[in-house]
């Protein structure tokens, strides 16, 4: 099980080099956005090759069917908004201003949907220990942004 957190972490760290590459990128064209685009195509590209190559089964058109079509974008809707905004935020705050918010966001949304049991996740209470781990992390955020 450790071995998932190993992963969790590496994939932290894989989201804020990508962030940092591609507005570097969006800078450097003078277009955020056109980043975004560019790195939703190669992610498109590196998750085909990744599933020409992975034993799994694909589902049925049966199934596919059975999917509510709000899930088949509101991902990828959210992703472009997300995304988009870390590439346009990077080179105006700083990528050190930048990800610790990023991840603030994350978490106080992880800790809402988990309270919630949204996405079918099992529920998970809000407890005082959260929400002092969310202060905590915060505060961290003002001491990180802090200049000296």
């Amino acid at each position: 099980m450790t071995y998932l957190y190993v992963l969790a972490f590496i994939s932290g760290t894989a989201m804020a080099l990508q962030a940092g590459f591609n507005a570097q990128l969006g800078n450097l064209l003078g277009n955020a956005q056109l980043a975004a685009v560019v790195a939703f195509f190669c992610s498109l590209f590196f998750a085909g090759i990744t599933l020409i190559f992975i034993n799994q089964s694909l589902p049925s058109l049966v199934t596919t069917k059975t999917v509510p079509i709000y899930l088949w974008f509101a991902g990828g809707l959210l992703s472009a908004v997300g995304i988009s905004l870390v590439y346009f935020l990077i080179p105006k705050i700083g990528m050190g201003a930048m990800m610790p918010y990023f991840l603030i966001g994350q978490l106080v949304m992880a800790v809402i949907a988990g309270h919630l049991g949204w996405f079918n996740m099992p529920i998970k209470p809000i407890t005082l220990h959260k929400i002092i781990g969310l202060l905590a992390l915060v505060i961290g955020i003002i001491f990180i942004n802090k200049e000296a």
